[in-house]
Protein backbone atom coordinates (compact mmCIF):
# COMPACT_ATOMS: atom_id res chain seq x y z
CA UNK A 1 0.00 0.00 0.00
CA UNK A 2 1.23 3.60 -0.82
CA UNK A 3 1.84 6.18 1.78
CA UNK A 4 -0.13 8.40 -0.07
CA UNK A 5 -3.08 5.60 0.16
CA UNK A 6 -2.09 5.51 4.32
CA UNK A 7 -2.77 9.16 4.56
CA UNK A 8 -5.93 9.36 2.97
CA UNK A 9 -9.02 9.70 5.27
CA UNK A 10 -10.48 6.48 5.77
CA UNK A 11 -13.87 5.42 4.70
CA UNK A 12 -16.41 3.98 6.82
CA UNK A 13 -15.99 0.04 6.71
CA UNK A 14 -18.93 -1.99 8.56
CA UNK A 15 -19.16 0.59 10.90
CA UNK A 16 -15.58 0.47 12.67
CA UNK A 17 -14.01 3.18 11.11
CA UNK A 18 -15.48 7.26 12.59
CA UNK A 19 -15.22 9.77 10.32
CA UNK A 20 -16.94 12.36 12.31
CA UNK A 21 -15.59 12.94 15.73
CA UNK A 22 -15.79 15.88 17.76
CA UNK A 23 -15.92 15.85 21.64
CA UNK A 24 -15.37 19.26 22.28
CA UNK A 25 -19.07 19.82 21.15
CA UNK A 26 -21.50 19.57 23.73
CA UNK A 27 -24.12 18.20 21.40
CA UNK A 28 -22.17 15.67 19.62
CA UNK A 29 -20.58 14.43 23.10
CA UNK A 30 -24.29 13.86 24.94
CA UNK A 31 -25.85 12.68 21.70
CA UNK A 32 -23.17 10.20 20.66
CA UNK A 33 -19.76 10.88 21.84
CA UNK A 34 -20.35 9.70 25.54
CA UNK A 35 -21.27 6.33 24.73
CA UNK A 36 -18.63 5.17 22.00
CA UNK A 37 -15.83 6.66 23.60
CA UNK A 38 -17.05 4.50 26.83
CA UNK A 39 -17.22 1.69 25.21
CA UNK A 40 -13.92 1.91 23.59
CA UNK A 41 -12.98 2.65 26.98
CA UNK A 42 -13.77 -0.55 28.31
CA UNK A 43 -12.20 -2.38 25.44
CA UNK A 44 -9.30 -0.50 26.04
CA UNK A 45 -8.87 -1.01 29.64
CA UNK A 46 -9.23 -4.54 29.25
CA UNK A 47 -6.84 -5.49 26.29
CA UNK A 48 -4.04 -3.37 28.47
CA UNK A 49 -4.53 -4.95 31.75
CA UNK A 50 -3.57 -8.50 30.27
CA UNK A 51 -0.65 -6.51 28.22
CA UNK A 52 0.15 -5.13 31.53
CA UNK A 53 0.16 -8.70 33.42
CA UNK A 54 2.37 -10.49 30.23
CA UNK A 55 4.59 -7.13 30.49
CA UNK A 56 5.03 -7.69 34.78
CA UNK A 57 4.91 -11.44 34.27
CA UNK A 58 8.58 -11.88 35.45
CA UNK A 59 7.79 -10.42 38.75
CA UNK A 60 6.19 -13.31 39.69
CA UNK A 61 8.22 -15.87 37.67
CA UNK A 62 11.12 -14.85 39.26
CA UNK A 63 9.36 -16.43 42.43
CA UNK A 64 9.93 -19.46 41.00
CA UNK A 65 13.36 -19.62 40.38
CA UNK A 66 14.47 -21.77 42.98
CA UNK A 67 17.83 -23.51 43.66
CA UNK A 68 17.19 -25.78 40.78
CA UNK A 69 17.57 -22.88 38.22
CA UNK A 70 21.01 -22.14 39.74
CA UNK A 71 20.26 -18.27 39.61
CA UNK A 72 21.72 -15.39 42.39
CA UNK A 73 19.53 -12.17 43.39
CA UNK A 74 21.54 -9.87 40.99
CA UNK A 75 20.36 -12.47 37.75
CA UNK A 76 16.86 -12.06 38.76
CA UNK A 77 17.13 -8.49 38.98
CA UNK A 78 18.35 -8.56 35.55
CA UNK A 79 15.35 -10.82 34.64
CA UNK A 80 12.85 -8.54 36.03
CA UNK A 81 15.20 -5.26 33.93
CA UNK A 82 14.90 -7.12 30.41
CA UNK A 83 11.14 -6.71 30.22
CA UNK A 84 10.81 -3.60 31.43
CA UNK A 85 13.72 -2.27 29.04
CA UNK A 86 12.08 -3.95 25.80
CA UNK A 87 8.51 -2.63 26.37
CA UNK A 88 9.80 0.87 27.36
CA UNK A 89 11.65 0.84 23.86
CA UNK A 90 8.34 -0.27 22.48
CA UNK A 91 6.43 2.44 23.59
CA UNK A 92 7.49 4.79 20.95
CA UNK A 93 6.62 2.55 17.37
CA UNK A 94 3.06 1.15 19.38
CA UNK A 95 2.16 5.46 19.45
CA UNK A 96 2.59 5.39 16.00
CA UNK A 97 1.11 2.47 15.34
CA UNK A 98 -2.47 4.19 16.60
CA UNK A 99 -2.18 6.90 14.14
CA UNK A 100 -0.93 4.51 11.19
CA UNK A 101 -3.18 1.71 11.43
CA UNK A 102 -6.33 2.83 13.60
CA UNK A 103 -6.55 2.60 17.48
CA UNK A 104 -9.02 -0.82 17.17
CA UNK A 105 -6.67 -2.42 14.41
CA UNK A 106 -3.55 -2.12 16.47
CA UNK A 107 -5.47 -2.79 19.78
CA UNK A 108 -5.97 -6.61 17.89
CA UNK A 109 -2.69 -6.57 16.33
CA UNK A 110 -1.10 -6.11 20.00
CA UNK A 111 -3.46 -8.14 22.52
CA UNK A 112 -2.73 -10.71 19.52
CA UNK A 113 0.99 -10.65 20.41
CA UNK A 114 0.73 -11.24 24.11
CA UNK A 115 0.25 -14.73 22.75
CA UNK A 116 4.11 -15.36 21.81
CA UNK A 117 5.56 -14.52 25.52
CA UNK A 118 2.50 -16.77 27.41
CA UNK A 119 2.88 -19.73 25.18
CA UNK A 120 6.60 -19.35 25.07
CA UNK A 121 6.66 -19.53 28.98
CA UNK A 122 3.79 -22.10 29.20
CA UNK A 123 6.37 -24.68 27.43
CA UNK A 124 9.45 -23.61 27.82
CA UNK A 125 10.23 -22.58 31.49
CA UNK A 126 11.51 -25.59 33.41
CA UNK A 127 14.37 -26.31 35.71
CA UNK A 128 17.60 -27.16 33.09
CA UNK A 129 16.96 -24.07 30.94
CA UNK A 130 19.82 -22.04 30.28
CA UNK A 131 19.93 -18.49 31.53
CA UNK A 132 20.36 -16.76 28.09
CA UNK A 133 16.87 -18.52 26.99
CA UNK A 134 15.55 -17.24 30.23
CA UNK A 135 16.45 -13.75 29.22
CA UNK A 136 14.78 -14.11 25.74
CA UNK A 137 11.74 -15.41 27.17
CA UNK A 138 11.99 -12.22 29.78
CA UNK A 139 12.48 -9.63 26.86
CA UNK A 140 9.80 -11.24 24.69
CA UNK A 141 7.48 -10.39 27.59
CA UNK A 142 8.61 -6.64 26.59
CA UNK A 143 5.76 -6.59 24.30
CA UNK A 144 3.33 -6.35 26.61
CA UNK A 145 4.58 -2.69 27.74
CA UNK A 146 4.18 -1.63 24.56
CA UNK A 147 0.30 -1.77 25.16
CA UNK A 148 0.13 1.40 27.30
CA UNK A 149 1.50 3.67 25.09
CA UNK A 150 -1.08 2.90 21.93
CA UNK A 151 -4.11 2.53 24.29
CA UNK A 152 -3.62 6.00 26.26
CA UNK A 153 -2.89 7.75 22.78
CA UNK A 154 -6.17 5.90 21.13
CA UNK A 155 -8.30 7.13 24.77
CA UNK A 156 -6.74 11.15 24.20
CA UNK A 157 -8.00 11.19 20.93
CA UNK A 158 -11.57 10.02 22.35
CA UNK A 159 -12.27 12.60 25.18
CA UNK A 160 -13.24 16.24 25.23
CA UNK A 161 -10.70 18.02 27.17
CA UNK A 162 -12.67 18.40 30.36
CA UNK A 163 -12.33 14.58 30.84
CA UNK A 164 -9.27 13.63 29.57
CA UNK A 165 -7.98 13.47 33.10
CA UNK A 166 -10.26 11.12 34.08
CA UNK A 167 -10.29 9.12 31.23
CA UNK A 168 -6.68 8.94 30.99
CA UNK A 169 -6.73 8.15 34.82
CA UNK A 170 -9.38 5.29 34.54
CA UNK A 171 -7.59 3.55 30.89
CA UNK A 172 -4.01 4.06 32.86
CA UNK A 173 -5.19 2.74 36.18
CA UNK A 174 -7.34 -0.47 34.78
CA UNK A 175 -4.41 -0.98 33.01
CA UNK A 176 -1.94 -0.98 35.91
CA UNK A 177 -4.48 -3.28 38.00
CA UNK A 178 -3.01 -6.22 35.58
CA UNK A 179 0.63 -5.20 37.91
CA UNK A 180 -1.38 -6.82 40.77
CA UNK A 181 -3.78 -9.76 39.13
CA UNK A 182 -0.88 -11.19 37.85
CA UNK A 183 0.81 -11.09 41.48
CA UNK A 184 -2.68 -12.94 42.25
CA UNK A 185 -2.46 -15.36 39.35
CA UNK A 186 1.18 -16.17 40.97
CA UNK A 187 -0.06 -16.44 44.44
CA UNK A 188 -2.74 -18.77 43.10
CA UNK A 189 -0.66 -21.21 41.55
CA UNK A 190 2.12 -21.47 44.17
CA UNK A 191 -0.73 -21.41 46.84
CA UNK A 192 -2.11 -25.06 45.04
CA UNK A 193 0.54 -26.12 42.23
CA UNK A 194 3.65 -25.24 44.32
CA UNK A 195 6.67 -23.91 43.07
CA UNK A 196 7.06 -26.14 40.47
CA UNK A 197 4.54 -25.14 38.37
CA UNK A 198 5.83 -21.91 36.99
CA UNK A 199 4.31 -21.84 33.35
CA UNK A 200 0.82 -22.29 34.85
CA UNK A 201 0.38 -18.47 35.40
CA UNK A 202 1.61 -17.87 31.85
CA UNK A 203 -1.09 -20.46 30.89
CA UNK A 204 -3.59 -18.94 32.71
CA UNK A 205 -3.45 -15.78 30.45
CA UNK A 206 -3.23 -17.56 27.26
CA UNK A 207 -7.73 -17.66 27.23
CA UNK A 208 -7.24 -14.07 27.96
CA UNK A 209 -5.32 -12.83 25.65
CA UNK A 210 -8.21 -14.52 22.70
CA UNK A 211 -10.73 -13.01 24.77
CA UNK A 212 -8.82 -9.40 24.54
CA UNK A 213 -8.11 -9.48 20.68
CA UNK A 214 -11.59 -10.54 20.29
CA UNK A 215 -13.48 -7.85 21.90
CA UNK A 216 -11.35 -5.45 20.36
CA UNK A 217 -12.50 -6.47 17.15
CA UNK A 218 -15.86 -6.86 17.50
CA UNK A 219 -16.50 -3.52 19.79
CA UNK A 220 -13.75 -1.24 19.23
CA UNK A 221 -13.34 1.80 16.87
CA UNK A 222 -10.70 3.38 14.76
CA UNK A 223 -11.20 7.30 14.24
CA UNK A 224 -9.91 8.30 11.11
CA UNK A 225 -8.89 12.02 11.91
CA UNK A 226 -6.33 10.16 14.36
CA UNK A 227 -4.89 8.75 11.24
CA UNK A 228 -4.05 12.35 9.42
CA UNK A 229 -1.85 13.49 12.41
CA UNK A 230 1.36 14.52 10.94
CA UNK A 231 4.92 15.09 12.18
CA UNK A 232 3.75 15.19 15.31
CA UNK A 233 6.96 13.04 16.59
CA UNK A 234 9.15 15.39 15.22
CA UNK A 235 7.13 18.29 16.88
CA UNK A 236 6.81 16.88 20.08
CA UNK A 237 10.60 16.10 20.27
CA UNK A 238 11.21 20.15 20.07
CA UNK A 239 9.06 20.73 23.11
CA UNK A 240 11.05 21.36 25.99
CA UNK A 241 7.90 20.67 28.13
CA UNK A 242 8.44 16.66 26.00
CA UNK A 243 11.30 17.07 27.88
CA UNK A 244 10.03 17.86 30.80
CA UNK A 245 7.20 16.04 31.57
CA UNK A 246 9.36 12.90 30.76
CA UNK A 247 11.69 13.02 33.67
CA UNK A 248 8.32 13.50 35.99
CA UNK A 249 7.18 10.70 34.36
CA UNK A 250 9.96 8.95 35.52
CA UNK A 251 9.51 9.61 39.05
CA UNK A 252 5.72 8.57 38.91
CA UNK A 253 5.14 5.43 36.78
CA UNK A 254 9.13 4.57 36.49
CA UNK A 255 8.48 4.36 40.15
CA UNK A 256 5.43 2.46 40.08
CA UNK A 257 6.43 -0.44 37.49
CA UNK A 258 9.98 -0.46 38.54
CA UNK A 259 8.63 -1.33 42.47
CA UNK A 260 6.04 -3.37 40.87
CA UNK A 261 9.02 -5.82 39.07
CA UNK A 262 11.27 -5.64 42.29
CA UNK A 263 8.69 -5.85 45.53
CA UNK A 264 8.41 -9.42 45.90
CA UNK A 265 12.67 -9.98 45.03
CA UNK A 266 13.78 -6.94 47.26
CA UNK A 267 11.61 -8.83 50.50
CA UNK A 268 13.13 -12.05 49.72
CA UNK A 269 16.54 -10.91 49.71
CA UNK A 270 16.34 -8.03 52.71
CA UNK A 271 13.94 -9.94 54.96
CA UNK A 272 15.28 -13.75 54.04
CA UNK A 273 14.53 -15.41 57.54
CA UNK A 274 10.74 -13.85 57.17
CA UNK A 275 10.42 -15.07 53.76
CA UNK A 276 11.44 -18.36 53.64
CA UNK A 277 9.28 -19.74 51.00
CA UNK A 278 8.04 -18.30 47.64
CA UNK A 279 4.73 -17.77 48.77
CA UNK A 280 5.33 -15.83 52.05
CA UNK A 281 6.26 -13.15 49.81
CA UNK A 282 3.67 -13.20 47.11
CA UNK A 283 1.14 -12.96 50.09
CA UNK A 284 2.27 -9.11 49.67
CA UNK A 285 3.32 -8.07 46.58
CA UNK A 286 -0.14 -7.69 45.06
CA UNK A 287 -1.30 -5.03 47.56
CA UNK A 288 1.17 -2.05 46.29
CA UNK A 289 0.77 -2.78 43.31
CA UNK A 290 -2.94 -2.75 43.82
CA UNK A 291 -3.58 0.24 45.36
CA UNK A 292 -1.02 2.78 43.60
CA UNK A 293 -3.77 0.84 40.38
CA UNK A 294 -6.89 2.21 42.16
CA UNK A 295 -5.67 5.35 42.99
CA UNK A 296 -4.51 6.21 39.75
CA UNK A 297 -7.55 7.84 38.43
CA UNK A 298 -7.53 9.80 41.69
CA UNK A 299 -4.49 11.40 40.76
CA UNK A 300 -6.55 11.97 37.22
CA UNK A 301 -9.54 13.58 38.97
CA UNK A 302 -7.54 15.94 41.42
CA UNK A 303 -5.70 16.98 38.96
CA UNK A 304 -8.63 18.16 37.09
CA UNK A 305 -10.20 19.96 40.04
CA UNK A 306 -7.29 21.17 41.47
CA UNK A 307 -4.13 21.78 38.76
CA UNK A 308 -1.84 18.94 37.68
CA UNK A 309 1.23 20.51 38.26
CA UNK A 310 -0.04 21.60 42.57
CA UNK A 311 -0.43 17.53 42.83
CA UNK A 312 2.62 16.98 41.06
CA UNK A 313 4.42 18.86 43.64
CA UNK A 314 3.22 17.32 46.82
CA UNK A 315 2.74 14.00 45.35
CA UNK A 316 6.53 14.04 44.66
CA UNK A 317 7.32 15.49 48.39
CA UNK A 318 5.32 12.54 49.75
CA UNK A 319 7.28 9.89 47.54
CA UNK A 320 10.20 11.37 49.27
CA UNK A 321 8.63 10.88 52.61
CA UNK A 322 7.98 7.19 51.61
CA UNK A 323 11.56 6.22 50.10
CA UNK A 324 12.69 8.10 53.36
CA UNK A 325 11.05 5.53 55.38
CA UNK A 326 11.82 2.82 53.64
CA UNK A 327 15.62 3.50 53.96
CA UNK A 328 14.65 3.99 57.48
CA UNK A 329 13.05 0.69 58.20
CA UNK A 330 15.66 -1.02 56.22
CA UNK A 331 18.20 -0.21 58.64
CA UNK A 332 16.18 -0.77 61.75
CA UNK A 333 15.15 -4.27 60.30
CA UNK A 334 11.69 -3.48 60.55
CA UNK A 335 9.38 -5.57 58.38
CA UNK A 336 5.80 -3.13 59.60
CA UNK A 337 7.48 -0.05 59.06
CA UNK A 338 9.03 -0.91 55.50
CA UNK A 339 5.99 -2.32 54.62
CA UNK A 340 4.11 0.71 55.14
CA UNK A 341 6.64 2.65 53.54
CA UNK A 342 6.84 0.78 50.61
CA UNK A 343 2.82 0.84 50.14
CA UNK A 344 2.67 4.40 50.29
CA UNK A 345 5.11 4.59 47.38
CA UNK A 346 3.45 2.45 45.23
CA UNK A 347 -0.07 4.88 46.58
CA UNK A 348 1.85 8.11 45.07
CA UNK A 349 3.58 6.67 42.32
CA UNK A 350 0.13 6.01 40.95
CA UNK A 351 -2.04 9.57 41.90
CA UNK A 352 0.97 10.48 40.60
CA UNK A 353 0.54 8.59 37.42
CA UNK A 354 -2.79 10.15 37.12
CA UNK A 355 -1.92 14.01 37.84
CA UNK A 356 1.38 13.99 35.48
CA UNK A 357 -0.71 12.71 32.28
CA UNK A 358 -3.35 15.09 32.94
CA UNK A 359 -0.74 17.71 32.56
CA UNK A 360 0.23 16.48 29.70
CA UNK A 361 -2.87 17.40 27.07
CA UNK A 362 -3.78 20.38 29.63
CA UNK A 363 0.01 22.10 28.58
CA UNK A 364 -0.33 21.65 24.71
CA UNK A 365 -4.77 23.20 25.27
CA UNK A 366 -2.70 26.05 27.18
CA UNK A 367 0.10 26.41 24.62
CA UNK A 368 -2.35 26.56 21.67
CA UNK A 369 -5.71 28.10 22.74
CA UNK A 370 -8.14 27.40 20.14
CA UNK A 371 -6.44 25.23 18.23
CA UNK A 372 -7.92 22.11 19.28
CA UNK A 373 -6.41 19.63 16.66
CA UNK A 374 -3.11 21.09 17.11
CA UNK A 375 -3.13 20.33 21.46
CA UNK A 376 -4.15 17.21 20.37
CA UNK A 377 -1.74 16.23 18.40
CA UNK A 378 0.93 17.28 19.70
CA UNK A 379 -0.30 15.96 23.69
CA UNK A 380 -1.10 12.39 21.73
CA UNK A 381 3.02 12.74 20.38
CA UNK A 382 4.27 13.43 23.82
CA UNK A 383 2.05 11.21 25.93
CA UNK A 384 4.00 8.56 23.60
CA UNK A 385 7.29 10.08 24.08
CA UNK A 386 6.51 10.17 27.81
CA UNK A 387 5.60 7.01 28.34
CA UNK A 388 8.18 5.30 26.38
CA UNK A 389 10.72 7.26 28.75
CA UNK A 390 8.91 6.99 32.06
CA UNK A 391 8.43 2.92 31.14
CA UNK A 392 12.30 3.21 31.24
CA UNK A 393 12.56 4.13 34.71
CA UNK A 394 11.63 0.79 35.51
CA UNK A 395 14.70 -0.65 34.24
CA UNK A 396 16.55 2.18 36.13
CA UNK A 397 14.99 0.78 39.37
CA UNK A 398 15.69 -2.97 39.18
CA UNK A 399 19.37 -1.61 37.66
CA UNK A 400 19.60 0.25 41.03
CA UNK A 401 18.39 -2.56 43.50
CA UNK A 402 20.97 -4.96 41.49
CA UNK A 403 23.90 -2.52 41.98
CA UNK A 404 23.00 -1.71 45.63
CA UNK A 405 22.80 -5.39 46.82
CA UNK A 406 25.94 -6.39 44.75
CA UNK A 407 28.10 -3.38 46.56
CA UNK A 408 26.73 -3.27 49.79
CA UNK A 409 24.66 -6.32 50.15
CA UNK A 410 21.54 -4.12 51.13
CA UNK A 411 18.77 -1.71 49.16
CA UNK A 412 19.72 1.30 51.03
CA UNK A 413 22.01 3.06 48.67
CA UNK A 414 19.18 2.66 46.33
CA UNK A 415 16.74 4.03 48.68
CA UNK A 416 18.85 7.48 48.89
CA UNK A 417 18.98 7.40 45.06
CA UNK A 418 15.47 7.34 44.79
CA UNK A 419 15.26 10.06 47.44
CA UNK A 420 17.25 12.33 45.20
CA UNK A 421 15.77 11.80 42.70
CA UNK A 422 11.94 12.65 43.78
CA UNK A 423 13.76 15.93 45.61
CA UNK A 424 14.88 16.87 41.66
CA UNK A 425 11.55 16.56 40.65
CA UNK A 426 9.93 18.44 43.51
CA UNK A 427 12.42 21.33 42.38
CA UNK A 428 11.64 20.64 38.63
CA UNK A 429 7.67 20.61 38.60
CA UNK A 430 8.27 24.29 41.19
CA UNK A 431 10.67 25.85 38.83
CA UNK A 432 8.62 25.43 35.63
CA UNK A 433 4.79 24.97 36.22
CA UNK A 434 4.72 26.39 39.60
CA UNK A 435 7.05 29.53 40.65
CA UNK A 436 5.78 32.83 39.81
CA UNK A 437 7.24 33.92 36.44
CA UNK A 438 6.31 35.51 33.14
CA UNK A 439 6.62 32.25 31.35
CA UNK A 440 4.82 29.95 33.68
CA UNK A 441 1.81 28.50 32.05
CA UNK A 442 -0.84 29.46 33.82
CA UNK A 443 -3.60 27.09 34.44
CA UNK A 444 -1.44 23.41 33.89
Amino acid sequence: MSTAALDRPALTVHGHWIDDWRPEDPAFWERTGARVARRNLAFSIFSEHIGFSVWTLWSVLVLFLGPAYGIDPAGKFLLTAVPALVGSVLRIPYTFAVARFGGRNWTIVSASLLLVPTLLVAFLLEPGVSYSTLLILAAVAGVGGGNFASSMANINAYYPDRLKGWALGINAGGGNLGVAAVQLVGLFVLAVFGAGSPGLVAGIYIPLVVLAALGSALFMDNLSQARNEKRGMRDAVRERHTWVMSLLYIGTFGSFIGFGFAFGQVLQVQFADVFSTPVKAAYLTFLGPLLGSLIRPVGGALADRLGGARVTFWNFVAMAAGAGTVLLASQLRSLPLYLVGFVALFVFSGLGNGSTYKMIPRIFAVRHPGDEHEARRLSGAVIGIAGAIGAFGGVLVNLAFRQSFLTYRTADAAYLTFIGFYALCVLVTWAVYLRPSPRRLAGV
